[in-house]
């Protein structure tokens, strides 16, 4: 039933219980509704926050509200939706004193399956997004983002000032494309091996992140060694992760493996984002990491054809363009960064974080 009178209070209510599109709550609930305001020439203006850089059904959203206000409104003389973005976190590195909104780990069963090349391309879509990003290389044994990246460049030490005044010695991470980038790569010979135990890679992955200057980020990707070892509790440990992608290939021993990963990473209390099919296709097959992510009650995080463009450009440590226009692979990859950003957003919708409760 229309409401004559237009107001700041009457559209707030006409718009609370809207359900949006992507997370399926009420705007109310998300969040999403920051302002309506209603100006002196009797034209509307709705403001809307967006919790993840790229929302794929603005325009669904936008028709939503525009119907309910001209269907609340029928005299309202215009109608202006304003869109930001306020990407929402865990605080992940809060432990650690890190700035970072969100910590998400990319991890595999098995070797082979592409694990690195997804993590990097992921960062790199979340940028091109809009989003501050960094990408450590915790594949210690296997370190290859340098690589795939493009840089040979050397991580170098520079002093800050503490809050206590103390001077610190901090490391500045590698920059590649404008991604901020650590790998244990950038400390040793190409073909040098990496024979650590357990206590080493403990500490090395605890300066990575402690001891490295990220600055202020949206989201830090962990590229992780293939398999269930101790790298994962090292994390859990230490941070409060916004979750886990878990990359498999489409064929059955694969999926085996994949499972395995999920199993860990539920064991040492990390959230599961989702799953990603890496090189599906004609050869692998297609579809595998989906159902098997249905079973397991996991969101499907998209699929990354197995083509020529991929592998050129990750051998010759352009993996950055994949993510531009001329790309036939940048629909693919975008849009495994965008459910990604989505998962993290459904979380903390879902289970928001309430503040420490202060005891007088």
């Amino acid at each position: 039933m229309a409401n004559s009178e237009i107001n700041e209070a009457s559209l707030q209510s006409c718009l609370k219980e809207l359900i949006d599109p992507v997370f399926q709550k009420p705007l109310s609930a998300s969040g999403f509704l920051k302002g309506a305001n209603v100006g002196e020439d009797g034209g509307v203006s709705i403001q809307i926050e967006l919790p993840v850089p790229s929302y794929p059904l603005q325009s669904e959203l936008s028709e939503l509200i525009e119907n309910a206000v001209r269907t609340a409104f029928p005299d309202c003389e215009g109608l202006k939706i304003e869109y930001s973005i306020n990407i929402k976190g865990k605080n992940s590195g809060g432990r650690l004193g890190l700035n970072v909104k969100n910590v998400i780990a990319v991890g595999a069963g098995k070797g082979g399956v592409g694990k690195s090349t997804v993590a990097a391309s992921l960062a790199f879509a979340l940028k091109k997004y809009g989003a501050r990003v960094g990408l450590v290389d915790a594949d210690v044994y296997g370190p290859s983002i340098p690589h795939l990246v493009g840089t040979s460049e050397k991580p170098v030490a520079q002093e800050f000032q503490g809050k206590d005044g103390q001077t610190l010695t901090r490391i500045i991470p590698v920059e590649a494309d404008g991604l901020k980038v650590m790998s244990m790569a950038f400390f040793v010979e190409p073909e040098q091996a990496v024979i650590w135990r357990g206590p080493m890679l403990h500490k090395a992955i605890s300066q990575f992140l402690q001891d490295t200057e990220w600055g202020e980020l949206d989201y830090l990707v962990i590229d992780m060694p293939p398999g269930t070892g101790d790298v994962s509790l090292t994390l859990s440990q230490l941070l409060d992760l916004a979750g886990a992608v878990v990359v498999c290939s489409p064929q059955q021993v694969a999926l085996l493996d994949a499972v395995k990963a999920v199993q860990m990473f539920r064991q040492v209390k990390i959230p599961v984002l989702g799953i990603v099919e890496n090189m599906s296709g004609d050869i692998f097959g297609r579809g595998g990491a989906q159902t098997k992510g249905e079973e397991l009650q996991i969101p499907f995080l998209g699929e990354i054809p197995m083509n020529a463009e991929i592998r050129e450009k990750s051998d010759v440590g352009n993996i950055s363009q994949l993510v531009e226009a001329d790309s036939e692979s940048q629909a693919c990859l975008l849009k495994v960064a965008e459910n990604t950003a989505i998962e993290i957003a459904r979380t903390l919708i879902e289970n928001p974080i309430r503040p420490p409760l202060e005891i007088l």
